[in-house]
């Protein structure tokens, strides 16, 4: 008797949500198409206090993507050629390319080895080397990469002395917890994303900015709408289409009614792994008080390991897997030109080796991680 190969395992399994809510989003979608109102619909303006109820920030403004939403903020505070601003190279391109598209100087630096978090060390680094080389320190963006909060307390610091505005790259973190706060309150303001294969992601683009600053919300509603006064025929400031459709939104609406028991499951299958992998990989850290909403579950391979076999190997038994990033952004042709704190960012070059991330989303029972965490030991 020949046995049946098993179907390939899924990196990140939307159907399964949507199997759970398809009723809900169903009906959701049907009433925006029963009122018509595609843009700026109630749903929007429904969402956004949903988004605040949620994460405590003041003001939510729900935009048309993660990487729109940095933008946004980066055009509020005016950024300009001549300045610079702070981010790791160990990251997605999104969180340098908006300050690039403004002009502004880039300083990459390097991130902690354990959290895969900018590095407060390397940041004063890139501080001081930025002031040398005539650029005018403005801003940080910190990013939670994989789903945990950044060290905001000591890059906060850092920027309340060096006189640094903080913009927190929650693209991957919405809904995850620091010290009791959630991401969106620990900074000036935060941008997320709602990528499909976010923690929390539409069936589309779209993305939210959260502050504190009722001022700065006021001109992020502006910006977002062609830089509007009094109606979009009133322009006051330079702007961009920067909406999120109500579609989306009326399926976020649906989406974050589940999506706290989503992270505890993230957490539980988190855990699950650490513990059957921890002999044979560098698992991740989640530092005390915080918690994680795993937007990637990504391991350290040994010294010496052949990362493309072991992925090789690992797609043969039909278990996917990504490498979050071999080619950090210092290093990328485009970003080339722009600094670099010391000159060199060895934790991000040795991360850029050896990382691996694999499948995580709420709806992995226990007999498919189980393949993976088979696959990958066999592989080593």
């Amino acid at each position: 008797m020949t046995s049946t190969p098993l179907d390939p395992v899924r990196f990140v399994d939307l159907a399964a949500q949507q199997a759970l809510i398809r009723d809900r989003v169903d009906a959701a979608i049907a009433r925006v198409l029963d009122h018509g109102q595609y843009i700026m619909g109630p749903e929007v303006a429904e969402l956004e206090k949903q988004l605040s109820a949620h994460c405590g920030a003041v003001h939510s403004i729900a935009c048309s993507s993660g990487t729109d939403a940095l933008a946004m903020v980066l055009m509020a505070r005016n950024l300009r050629p001549g300045q610079a601003v702070f981010c790791p190279s160990f990251t997605f391109v999104a969180t340098a390319e908006v300050v690039a598209w403004l002009g502004a100087h880039i300083w990459f630096v390097d991130v902690d080895a354990e959290t895969f978090n900018m590095d407060p060390a390397s940041l004063e680094t890139a501080i001081t080397a930025a002031r040398e080389a005539g650029h005018e320190p403005v801003g940080v963006i910190p990013v939670d990469l994989f789903g945990i909060p950044a060290d905001y307390d000591a890059v906060g610091k850092i920027a309340s002395r060096e006189g640094l505005w903080v913009l927190g790259d929650g693209a991957q973190s919405y809904g995850a917890r620091y010290h009791n706060r959630r991401v969106g309150t620990l900074a000036m303001a935060t941008a997320t994303s709602f990528f499909p294969a976010k923690p929390l992601g539409a069936y589309g683009d779209g993305g939210a900015i959260f502050t504190d600053d009722a001022e700065l919300a006021e001109t992020l509603r502006s910006i977002l709408f062609h830089g509007k006064g009094t109606s979009q025929y009133d322009n006051v400031r330079i702007g961009m289409t920067g909406r999120i459709d109500t579609m989306q939104a009326a399926i976020l609406i649906e989406k974050l009614k589940i999506f706290d028991e989503e992270i505890e499951a993230r957490n539980r299958i988190a855990a699950r792994y650490s513990a059957q992998l921890g002999a044979h990989v560098t698992t991740p850290v989640v530092p005390n008080g915080l918690q994680s909403v795993w937007a990637q579950y990504t391991v350290k391979l040994p010294a010496g390991a052949d990362r493309d076999a072991i992925q090789a190997q690992m797609k043969g038994e039909g278990v996917p897997t990504a490498v979050y990033y071999a080619k950090p952004l210092h290093k990328q042709d485009a970003y080339s030109h722009h600094g670099v704190a010391g000159d060199e960012l060895p934790v991000t070059d040795m991360l850029s080796g050896c990382v691996l991330s694999l499948p995580m989303h709420p709806y992995l029972d226990e007999e498919t991680q189980n393949r993976v965490t088979n696959a990958l030991v066999s592989a080593l």
